[in-house]
């Protein structure tokens, strides 16, 4: 087993300081293994896959307060003001200094965001929607969020993210969460991996001034599959009718009963992250790895 923060010179990967992996050989045959391994959970579900693109409006995250519960993991993609003077300044003087900084002149309105969590554009894709019974998806995203710190391919500035969706009511979000437990707990056991849930809550700005920190200290919805008790390779996310109200995703639970705000839960998957568990107790030899079907 190799130690926490050493996967410098596993082949196949390239790392950048900035925090991001290029994935390459049997490490990126092992990923994309790992990805058919999460589909074919999803299956059981007869999820739906849906594939979404690398920005989402800001005004959706707005909508779940993203921007006051996670500024500073936010990565927002701009580009220059169209007007030709502006243009014009910008290549006229150095566009990229010694240090490898841009020098920005006036840009244009900022109206997205990089992904940040794979699931978010699924609530947004449903507005205004409703279900007549438990609805499932599955998606994956190269998220991105901006950290203190980053280690290869535990702790990424863009990283790839497989998410399981339930929309449905109280009962069938609980269920899934479940069975979803339940599952990849037999998947850990496939795979060799020492791992174990614990109750986690995310990584609000200023946790001790915002409710919804508090209220996941109260009522865990959160809970982490870590390895070697600190890297959390996978969550189940219980988010009640949050996402539900925000965008009026609507669920009937039987004839003649008013549509209420769908309720949701997801488990999510980080690759690289399962990468890294793999690597870490398997060593960096691809021969002593696992094998991952189908």
């Amino acid at each position: 087993m190799t130690r926490a923060g050493t996967l410098t010179g596993v082949p196949g990967l390239a790392w950048s300081d900035d925090g991001q992996a290029t994935l390459g050989g049997p490490l990126l045959e092992l990923a994309e293994r790992l990805d058919r391994r999460f589909v074919a959970l999803a299956r059981g579900w007869e999820a739906a896959e849906v594939r979404f693109p690398p920005c989402i409006a800001a005004a959706d995250l707005e909508r779940i307060d993203y921007f006051r519960s996670f500024p500073h993991l936010a990565t927002f993609p701009v580009s220059l003001d169209a007007g030709e003077d502006n243009i014009g300044r910008f290549t006229g003087g150095a566009p990229v200094g010694a240090d490898g900084h841009v020098t920005l002149t006036d840009l244009a309105p900022v109206v997205a965001v990089l992904t940040p969590a794979a699931c978010y554009h699924l609530y947004a894709h449903h507005r205004g929607q409703r279900f007549d019974g438990a609805a499932y998806f599955t998606t994956r995203a190269t998220c991105f969020r901006r950290e203190t710190h980053y280690l290869p391919l535990e702790r990424q500035w863009s990283f790839a993210m497989r998410e399981i969706v339930c929309l449905g009511t109280s009962g069938e979000t609980r269920a899934f969460l479940d069975r979803a437990t339940t599952e990849v707990d037999a998947l850990a056991i496939e795979l060799g991996l020492p791992l174990a849930w614990a109750p986690a809550t995310d990584p609000f700005f200023r946790p001790s001034r915002n409710p919804q920190y508090l209220m996941q200290l109260v009522e865990p919805t959160k809970h982490e599959l870590r390895f070697d008790d600190r890297l959390a390779i996978a969550s189940t996310n219980l988010h009640h009718d949050h996402f539900g109200r925000a965008f009026d995703i609507t669920r009937t639970s039987g004839a003649g009963d008013a549509p209420q705000p769908v309720h949701s839960a997801c488990v999510a998957f980080g690759i690289e992250r399962w990468l890294a568990a793999v690597v870490h107790r398997f060593g960096s030899h691809p021969a002593g790895w696992p094998q991952v079907g189908p």
